[in-house]
């Protein structure tokens, strides 16, 4: 039986209301991984971006890729808003990845 792989919209953080990065997987826990480690280069590695505070499931990659492009253009106030509506104390979610 075929299954649909999901993909994935994130939001890292440098530490609470600190730097943000928005980016799009098909593989969650692995991307975050290499986030923590330093093993992608760049922005997020820079600037020590590696807690995972927010995320959204979809079945759909063009709907995901929607979403992340949308939330890119958000303004840092109501992307703040966002992580502190389902994340108050702006916790490292990537634990909860391997929760079952």
């Amino acid at each position: 039986m075929y299954q649909e792989k999901l993909s994935y919209i994130y939001i890292i953080a440098s530490g609470k209301n600190g730097t943000l990065y928005i980016g799009i997987t098909s593989n969650l826990q692995d991307r975050i991984y290499k986030h923590k480690q330093g093993l992608l280069g760049g922005f997020t590695k820079k600037y020590n971006i590696k807690y995972l505070v927010y995320y959204e499931i979809f079945g759909d990659i063009k709907e995901a890729i929607a979403r992340e492009k949308q939330l890119k253009k958000w303004k840092r106030e109501w992307k703040i808003k966002l992580i502190e509506k389902n994340n108050p104390g702006w916790n490292d979610l990537y634990d909860k990845l391997f929760e079952k």
